[in-house]
């Protein structure tokens, strides 16, 4: 018996999937752009909570996808302790693509698509959950695309996986699980 490989979702297949699961959706197609300060204009111009993601590995493997608003500090350093793992560093290129299926400058909470066996634990900053809409890039970073809190506790719920909120604006991170966001 061989194993089949399957190919990473594409932004077609993420946008059928949140028409399949009624989650509405708008997206601005853009130059690619690759941290934070890079996209300042195109944040300008769309509303909402704008987003960093962080794919994390520690050093027995697990991976972590932080989510948290583009201005949100957060303190690698001290993380693991609050997540209850050991240190942790960026994931490599190679982890991301088998894990997540995107590349560096497109990870996304979007590409938890193509984590159906739930390896990646998502750690949510608490912030975010508090500004709506919210912009990420759908599976590629030359696009940004907006979904309500609402739906994305819709798309969270259907992924099913391991979730901890975060909140980060002490002097150290305090991570917390929970059954799915509470989004309104």
């Amino acid at each position: 018996m061989t194993l089949e490989l399957c190919a990473p979702a594409t932004r077609a297949d993420l946008f059928n999937l949140f028409d399949r699961l009624g989650v509405s959706h708008s997206t601005l197609e853009h130059r690619r752009v690759f941290t934070v300060e890079e996209g300042a204009d195109i944040k300008a111009a769309l509303p909402g909570g704008h987003t960093k993601n962080l794919f994390l590995k520690d050093k027995n493997g697990a991976c972590f996808l932080v989510c948290a608003l583009g201005q949100t500090r957060i303190q690698l350093n001290h993380l693991h302790k609050a997540i209850g793992c050991t240190r942790l560093s960026f994931g490599s290129e190679t982890y991301l693509f088998e894990r997540l299926g995107v590349r560096p400058g497109s990870v996304t909470l979007f590409a938890l698509i193509n984590d159906p066996t739930h390896k990646v634990t998502l750690v949510l900053d608490k912030a975010l959950l508090e500004a709506d809409p919210i912009n990420f890039h759908p599976l590629s970073n030359d696009a940004t695309t907006s979904i309500s809190q609402y739906d994305l506790s819709k798309f969270i719920t259907y992924w099913g996986g391991r979730v901890l909120l975060g909140d980060f604006d002490g002097e150290a991170p305090i991570c917390l699980p929970i059954q799915a966001p509470n989004c309104h």
